[in-house]
């Protein structure tokens, strides 16, 4: 036999490898590229008040399949609902003209598609529209970059003290340790990210031990469910899981644009892994004093559940496998 001829199973295996990459690759095609292709404004919750003639109009021309329109006894009203997240955006049909409630924080690319509505309606009725920006970004990051910037590094956060800790403390007998440093370091990084965002580039508002907390929580869902399939599948359900964030999870979140510029059921998706909840948790505590963040709370503590059961399966089968065995 030649010295140079493969194990048994080799030639399997390699498809296996071949075929798996191909479909990661695949997934990965389609959830950068068909969600761009057709991304816009999609079922966007808009709140509008005013006289009922033409709150009905408005109602029934607009583009169904993009705004939510959902009727309101008062500006007040509107403005409330635009501050309480309950929508994106609001309209007020007045004497005077058109105002248009935005709420640039909540999603930059729906508040740019709600004034061009406002304003083609008062064009109708030819009157003028008046933006009230409820909701800004900080004054020294009026476009959000910081915002939007901190993903990645949220991600990265997540994956790479896994990694580390999967190396430092490698085995079954490592697993606890590993849990308990992925967690401590969730809570080291959701300090130092919330610090650099809000008193170094002063990109976010808000209250920082809240915000910290939260960035946490997103770090910690991270690593927890990278730890748990690895030590319940080795390095197979680590790929699966790097994966399953970057891959899907980063081009999914619609931290740059709002998730209901993505279309209808890849926004969904998106805020049911960790990077997009993630953000939109980052974006309720840091602009809207943390309105709306049970969704996202929720998510987030269900995937570090689910991570920390994975490696306590994990550790509890390699406890019985290493248990000795006694013999009479």
């Amino acid at each position: 036999m030649s010295s140079h001829s493969s194990p048994p199973g080799t030639g399997r295996k390699l498809t296996w490898v071949v075929l798996g990459l191909a479909a990661l690759v695949t997934t990965m095609l389609c959830a950068f590229a068909l969600p761009s292709l057709h991304s816009g404004p999609h079922h966007i919750p808009v709140a509008v008040t005013g006289p009922q003639e033409a709150t009905e109009a408005l109602r029934a021309n607009v583009d169904a399949d993009a705004w939510d329109v959902r009727l309101y006894e008062t500006s007040t009203a509107v403005q409330s609902a635009v501050e309480d997240r309950e929508v994106t955006g609001g309209l007020a049909l007045t004497d005077h003209g058109v105002d248009v409630y935005t709420a640039t924080a909540g999603g930059p690319s729906a508040t740019s598609a709600l004034t061009t509505l406002g304003e083609g309606l008062a064009a109708q009725h030819t009157t003028h529209a008046t933006v009230h920006d409820l909701v800004p970004f900080t004054d020294d990051d009026p476009r959000g970059a910081g915002l939007t910037s901190a993903l990645l590094p949220m991600i990265f956060g997540g994956i790479f003290p896994a990694m580390i800790l999967n190396g430092t403390f490698p085995g079954h007998r490592g697993i606890r340790t590993r849990l308990t440093g992925a967690l401590l370091f969730s809570v080291v990084a959701g300090a130092a990210v919330a610090a650099v965002l809000q008193f170094a580039t002063h990109s976010i508002d808000g209250t920082y031990g809240l915000t910290s907390l939260g960035i946490a929580l997103g770090v910690a869902a991270v690593s927890a469910t990278l730890l748990g399939l690895q030590a319940l599948l080795g390095t197979a359900g680590f790929a699966l899981g790097s994966s399953l964030m970057m891959l899907l999870g980063n081009p999914l979140a619609g931290l740059a644009t709002g998730p209901h510029w993505l279309p209808g059921g890849w926004d969904t998706l998106g805020q049911l892994l960790p990077p997009g909840a993630s953000g939109t948790l980052l974006r309720v505590n840091a602009f809207f004093d943390g309105a709306g963040a049970g969704p996202p709370v929720l998510v987030l503590t269900l995937w570090v559940v689910v991570g920390a059961a994975l490696a306590l399966l994990a550790d509890r089968r390699g406890t019985r496998t290493t248990a000795p065995r006694l013999t009479g």
